[in-house]
């Protein structure tokens, strides 16, 4: 019995309470690892949510084109020069209003928006030998309108690039395309750009001859 005593004698063993104190280390390590990955998860969840309704937000704000894009001529003939373009726009989707408050006349026949000007939609012109932004324009509603400027679901507005207000001098196309007036056998693009969504971008090429009204097709 004694030499059974002494072998053990020299031996430590773990008592209850440092097992207890080691598994609530494990425990409370586990559950830090376990609060930062759900962290991550619900930050990674609310991210993906956000992107998902800004990218809805973009979508449900998008303009199409509606009808054909009509031009008018300032001189006719095979040297024949363009003054304005006009086009019909709706909003895709049933979604969100665009404000289409039109820009302010300038000060002089720039065919340019003012300085000044509080329009959110901005309208520009491209072709190989230019590019011209801030254009002026004006809006005539088609069909159903609640009388303000916002391009709601089941409105249609015509906007006429290069419209020269009567009384006003705001200019037109040949006014605001310094460069090279747009004539026959050209190619060009109108870009619609609404203060949220996708930018509508019109391209057109010029027939050989330019008429007083040709619908570009």
């Amino acid at each position: 019995m004694n030499r059974l005593f002494r072998m053990h004698r020299g031996q430590k063993g773990i008592t209850g309470l440092e097992t207890a104190i080691i598994l609530i280390a494990f425990v409370v390590v586990a559950a830090v690892f376990a609060y930062t990955a759900l962290s991550a998860g619900l930050f990674s969840t609310q991210k993906s949510s956000e992107a998902v309704y800004a990218g809805l937000k973009e979508a449900q704000s998008t303009l199409e084109l509606r009808g054909s894009v009509i031009a008018t001529a300032n001189t006719t003939g095979a040297d024949g020069t363009i003054k304005q373009i006009t086009f019909t726009v709706a909003n895709v989707l049933h979604g969100e209003a665009i404000d289409f408050t039109i820009p302010s006349v300038p000060a002089s026949a720039t065919g340019l928006a003012n300085a000044t000007s509080n329009n959110v939609v901005v309208i520009s012109y491209i072709d190989q030998y230019q590019r011209v932004d801030d254009l002026y324009w004006t809006v005539t509603k088609l069909g159903k309108d609640d009388g303000d400027d916002l391009l709601e679901d089941q409105e249609k507005f015509q906007i006429t690039v290069g419209a020269d207000t009567a009384g006003a001098g705001a200019g037109n196309l040949i006014d605001a395309l310094t460069n090279t007036d747009l004539g026959p056998n050209t190619k060009f693009s109108i870009e619609v750009r609404p203060p949220v969504g996708a930018v509508l971008v019109i391209e057109r090429t010029t027939p050989p001859r330019i008429d007083t009204i040709m619908n570009l097709r």
